[in-house]
């Protein structure tokens, strides 16, 4: 077995997955096209769940079995589920399908390497919204955090509607979120 995909499924047999989707989501949501979205490392499903609640067609994606059986129930309690296609797979690894994606939603997960999967899965005029935390200057020790600009060099190539890092970076919490459209065809 993936020894990610164990470790993550460890973890939500011994804690509960957060159910109150993103602030960076819920702040955005009116802003946001219509029609198709992706959550990545959906988890417990809370950006799925509230992006189906809403009438998107949404795939969830998360590489543990564990967090995508939680996110199902929460669908069916919600009454969403058939909105929503759960997808057990590393997204490091899934081939996405390009422009398929209206909005898609990533928080807190880190890497650089599948931003530009994200970018090309994005339909003309899409938008792209991630939310994560940032390492602190000189530590070395939150290597699976975005240094200060990461997020946003990364993206440079889509028109960046909100980019937002705190002043400092000295907290343990610091959170970069990223609001960015794909251009229109």
């Amino acid at each position: 077995m993936n020894d990610e995909r164990e470790r993550w499924n460890e973890r939500y047999s011994e804690e509960e997955p957060p159910t109150d989707p993103a602030a960076v989501l819920t702040e955005h949501v009116e802003e946001l096209p219509d029609g198709r979205a992706l959550d990545v490392a959906t988890g417990g499903g809370r950006n799925a769940i509230f992006l189906a609640e809403r009438g998107y067609a949404v795939d969830a994606i998360d590489i543990s079995e564990a967090g995508l059986e939680i996110a199902h129930e929460r669908a069916a309690e919600r009454g969403v589920s058939d909105a929503i296609e759960f997808v057990r797979e590393d997204v490091e690894e899934y081939e996405l399908p390009r422009e398929a994606y209206d909005v898609i939603v990533v928080t807190h997960y880190y890497s650089l390497n599948v931003v530009p999967a994200l970018k090309r899965a994005l339909a003309p005029g899409g938008v792209l919204l991630y939310e994560h935390r940032l390492r602190p200057p000189g530590d070395d020790s939150h290597r699976f955090r975005f240094r200060p600009n990461d997020l946003l060099r990364a993206c440079l190539d889509l028109r960046i509607v909100r980019y937002d890092e705190p002043m400092e970076i000295t907290e343990d919490e610091a959170t970069v979120w990223l609001v960015a459209r794909r251009k229109r065809a």
